[in-house]
């Protein structure tokens, strides 16, 4: 990569991109892109943001004005209405909350918020998707196929990030409260203060809930929960430097019912859990998509906190903590009618983890440690506006494992009137868990195997997309298979264990997406996604489903803004899926039924800083399940009022 760079510093200086992006700005000049709005930037697809038409992935983004149309409380609600995205939720709101992206495993996806990597290590290496709100989110972006060549570990099934918003640029004030069905209490409060070169913002979220017997026999008790969730961001420009800092809190505490300690069938229980997670990062950077030469170091650090506890009887306890440096150089470049991108970039991360039995004097407890460095290449080329290429590579020195080195293509052929040929490879990689390699406890029937593999993944995609100034349409087959699985072993019961699975498991799909802007403040987007899994094949025997991933699901997600009145509506269809009662041995197979889940807001500007809004989930009460044996909220009502000064 030295070499490439030198090479770049003796090239031509480049003339300004078509499409200049820097942390604050969006300039495109006159290129129309999805009507008459400013275009769409993805920050996650590439190492550089990139307008989302030329975005090197298949990429979903939800815009502040779409999150505050549709007005959902949790980020899951949001995740559910974009193609290849699998929610499954065990109970009611705020309960576990799993995402799978194209098939992959609830692992296999890599989120983060405000650039800090918020995968939990005290959960399993998963994003703990139930302790994400809505509120306070500035944009949402959902990166689909295998991106660890760009980012590392866990991003086999894809990316998800999410931003607060953007401290500069920008003066507001606003502040909601919302009651609703089941005692939901909900507020929120945001501010952001900055100009060109200085700014601060800020969130502050509550929402609580009585919630459902997630048993769902009506005789048990009412499983609630509540959030706690704030966030702070700054940042400084100085001439050609910047300089700033994120950080954000999270505490959510969740009841749900368990499993009797001796039939083991699920039970009416008064288990309790709650997660708390501090994360911050800060970073100086030099330069923006306007200048040859950019660079950035960062420093990040999570750590994060699960208590489980019987009523007011502590159970166990585990902690993980991520600490991550890293820094990245870009070269921008022109060589005749073509611009290239050059980047390099590497990280060094130590994780944590451990656990607190509390039950058994701390005989089990323990601490472990591991780490990891990396080094990341891309190289990215507009050939004549007629070609675009990215290739990237990451190479993972791991100190528990082997070293890792993983690979992503992509390319985009101009076909002419709009229509592009998009295609490419990519490779992905998910570490252990600290929990699958160690276990857990004793009590929890689980033991781990330190002779586990990382999990890896290679697929293609492939499609046609079609952008016009008023609407876009894309059509992408993807094919993607995983090799040395993590899955259950059940061999040695009453306790169970993980092992890698022999053979590859198959994730094969379509998705169909696009969106219609009519007019000015209306869009309607739609999308439809077949999958197609199967588990590794044993000796002798058919592959089956992989688990709660539906081979059919569509969604209409619509929002409108006509003078004082704002209206946010979506559909979201699940087709059947199959689970796995563990209530029963060997954990038969059983089949889920298909649902629809319908929801609205709207929302009607009473004076220039007060709007009355009211919004139902679930509008046609569909009673279906996400996990076998829990139940689901049914309809939900709520309504709230918003302040907002300011621009």
């Amino acid at each position: 990569m030295i070499s490439l760079l030198a090479l770049a510093a003796a090239a031509q200086e480049p003339e300004p991109l078509p499409c200049d992006v820097s942390p604050a700005t969006v300039d495109c000049g006159d290129v129309p892109f999805f009507g008459p709005s400013q275009p769409e930037i993805v920050v996650t697809a590439a190492r550089v943001p990139v307008r989302t038409q030329d975005a090197p992935a298949s990429v979903t983004v939800f815009d502040a004005q779409r999150i505050e149309a549709l007005g959902f409380t949790q980020a899951s609600d949001l995740i559910r209405l974009a193609p290849g995205a699998s929610v499954s939720v065990s109970g009611g709101q705020g309960a576990l909350t799993q995402v799978r992206l194209r098939g992959a495993e609830a692992n296999h996806t890599l989120v983060f918020i405000d650039g800090i990597a918020f995968n939990d290590l005290a959960a399993a290496n998963q994003p703990r998707f139930e302790t994400f709100t809505a509120d306070g989110l500035g944009r949402l972006e959902l990166v689909r196929g295998p991106q660890s060549a760009l980012w590392g570990s866990e991003a086999i099934g894809g990316v998800i990030a999410m931003e607060s918003p953007d401290p500069l640029g920008a003066r507001r004030i606003a502040a909601s409260g919302e009651i609703g069905s089941r005692d939901f209490r909900r507020a929120s409060g945001a501010f952001t203060s900055g100009g060109e070169d200085a700014g601060l913002s800020g969130t502050l979220a509550f929402t609580r809930s009585d919630g459902i017997d997630i048993l769902g026999g009506g005789a048990g008790d009412r499983d609630g929960f509540q959030n706690l969730t704030a966030s702070l961001r700054g940042e400084v420009r100085f001439g050609a430097f910047s300089v700033g800092a994120v950080g954000r809190y999270v505490q959510h505490d969740i009841e749900y019912d368990g499993s009797d300690p001796i039939t083991f069938q699920r039970a009416d229980t008064d288990d309790e859990s709650d997660a708390e997670t501090k994360a911050g990062r800060a970073w100086i950077g030099y330069g923006n998509a306007q200048t040859p030469w950019q660079a950035q170091i960062e420093a990040q650090h999570l750590d994060s906190a699960n208590r489980n506890r019987l009523g007011i009887t502590p159970i166990n306890e585990s902690y993980g903590r991520r600490t991550r440096f890293g820094g990245q150089v870009v070269r921008r470049l022109e060589f005749g009618s073509s611009r290239h991108v050059l980047i390099a970039a590497g990280e060094h991360e130590e994780e944590e983890f451990g656990t607190r039995d509390l039950q058994f004097g701390g005989a089990s407890d323990r601490d472990l440690q591991r780490s990891r460095i990396a080094f990341v290449g891309e190289w990215r080329a507009e050939w004549a506006s007629l070609l675009t290429t990215d290739v990237a590579f990451r190479h993972d020195d791991f100190s528990a494992f082997e070293d890792a080195t993983t690979l992503r293509l992509r390319a985009e052929l101009a076909l002419g009137s709009g229509i592009t040929l998009v295609g490419g490879y990519g490779e992905g990689i998910a570490q252990p868990s600290f929990v699958d390699l160690f276990g857990f406890g004793p009590g929890s029937g689980f033991i781990g195997n330190p002779d586990l593999r990382p999990e890896r993944s290679a697929g293609f995609e492939g499609g046609l997309r079609w952008v016009r100034p008023a609407f876009w349409l894309e059509a992408v087959a993807f094919s993607n298979d995983l090799t040395d699985e993590i899955v259950e072993d059940f061999s040695i019961f009453p306790n169970y264990t993980v092992v890698n699975a022999p053979g590859e498991s198959r994730r094969r799909g379509v998705e169909l997406s696009g969106e219609w802007r009519p007019r000015d403040g209306l869009r309607v987007s739609a999308n439809y996604t077949y999958t197609d899994t199967a588990e590794p094949e044993g000796a002798g025997t058919e592959a089956l489903r992989e688990v709660r991933r539906p081979e059919h699901s569509a969604n209409v997600t619509a929002d409108w803004r006509i003078g004082p009145l704002t209206i946010g509506a979506s559909l979201a269809y699940v087709g059947e899926r199959i689970d796995r009662d563990f209530e029963l041995f060997p954990a038969p197979r059983v089949e889920l039924g298909a649902y629809l889940l319908a929801s609205a807001r709207v929302g009607y500007r009473i004076s220039e800083v007060l709007e009355a809004y009211a919004r139902v989930e679930n509008g046609f009460d569909d009673k279906y399940q996400d996990v076998v044996g829990y139940a689901t909220p049914g309809r939900s009502v709520h309504a709230g009022i918003r302040f907002s000064f300011g621009d």
